[in-house]
């Protein structure tokens, strides 16, 4: 596959007859997305049964060095053999600084099957790294008998340079399917005078990542992809994780990791809408129907409220998100 330089300098893929990636998974529901380590195949088998909208499988930061080579055909063959129902299941394999990147995706890419959707890149700085992944996965599915553009990639920005560079990353390859924002290498990356990442700081009069946050978002957004929050390490503390889970969710994330099977309840809640929301969104999609089709307005008043074009964008947005919910207009 060639490689070109847009006029702004970012490297792109020539896609030529190239699929437009993941049909199955781009669009599937992301508000749990489960982390459970590649070296665990008591946890593999108990994840697939969860009810997550994602899991990954990771063989990053939860293996140790000395077990990431020989978790990959455990993963692959937990890919191939359980029943992981719609979820949208991906691998994270290790970032380009180190020395398994390359045999990860082909190991496991090359021995999961068709199941498998995506894979996770950590510590994206720069499109050439997403560039250089998509090459490689395009490689490993012709080897594989798997159809080109088969395998979705999530990109995870968790430095200083990343988050720089988080707009060309975004645009990088037609694969992207999800940006991830990773608190704690972030933390980390700008010497943040914290020793747990992706929590709340008392002390910060704020929030200490609403930029982050924002920035990834509109990269995110401006290139058609979803957007995920990353952990929240206090496992036990329900309250708060509910309490962070609700920023990121106002800002318009689809969704945010899981790091125990509690946390999945507290996510598929948090990042869906209310049956009252849903139904409301409905209401004023109709409302605005009958105005601009029936009466030929432009806006129109609905109950208190004004509504018009942009009304009927934020209404869309909850009915999308509320039927991959499950959700269903309730009957007058």
């Amino acid at each position: 596959m060639l490689v070109q330089i847009s006029d702004f300098g970012v490297p792109a893929l020539l896609t030529g007859s190239v699929k437009t990636m993941s049909v199955r998974s781009r669009d599937l529901p992301r508000r749990s997305c489960l982390s459970i380590p590649g070296s665990s195949e008591k946890m593999i088998n108990k994840g697939a049964g969860l009810p997550a909208d994602m899991v990954f499988l990771d063989l990053e930061d939860a293996v140790a060095p000395k077990e990431k080579e020989s978790s990959r055909p455990r993963v692959a063959e937990a890919i191939r053999a359980l029943d992981w129902g719609d979820k949208v299941l991906c691998v994270r394999v290790n970032d380009w600084s180190t020395k398994w990147t390359a045999y990860d995706i082909i190991e496991v890419v090359g021995n999961a099957g068709p199941r498998l959707d995506e894979i996770m890149l950590p510590k994206v700085e720069s499109a050439a790294q997403i560039v250089a992944t998509d090459m490689l996965l395009r490689q490993v599915e012709i080897a594989s008998g798997l159809p080109i553009g088969h395998i979705g990639i999530e990109a995870q920005i968790e430095t200083a340079r990343g988050l720089i560079n988080v707009e060309e990353i975004c645009a990088a390859s037609p694969r992207l399917e999800t940006i991830i924002f990773g608190p704690a290498d972030f933390a980390a990356s700008m010497e943040m005078p914290v020793l747990t990442g992706g929590v709340q700081i008392p002390d910060y009069p704020g929030d200490h990542f609403h930029y982050v946050f924002n920035k990834i978002l509109m990269a995110g957004r401006a290139n058609g992809l979803q957007v995920i929050d990353g952990p929240y390490l206090y496992i036990r503390d329900t309250d708060g994780f509910r309490d962070y889970c609700k920023r990121t969710r106002t800002l318009g994330y689809d969704g945010k990791w899981a790091l125990h099977p509690d946390q999945v309840t507290v996510l598929n809640e948090v990042f869906s809408p209310t049956q009252e929301q849903f139904d409301r969104a409905w209401a004023i999609l109709d409302a605005y129907a009958h105005a601009t089709e029936g009466e030929g307005k432009g806006a129109v008043m609905f109950g208190d409220e004004m509504i018009d074009e942009a009304s009927r964008k934020m209404a869309l947005k909850f009915i999308s998100r509320g039927e991959r919910a499950g959700l269903q207009r309730s009957s007058n």
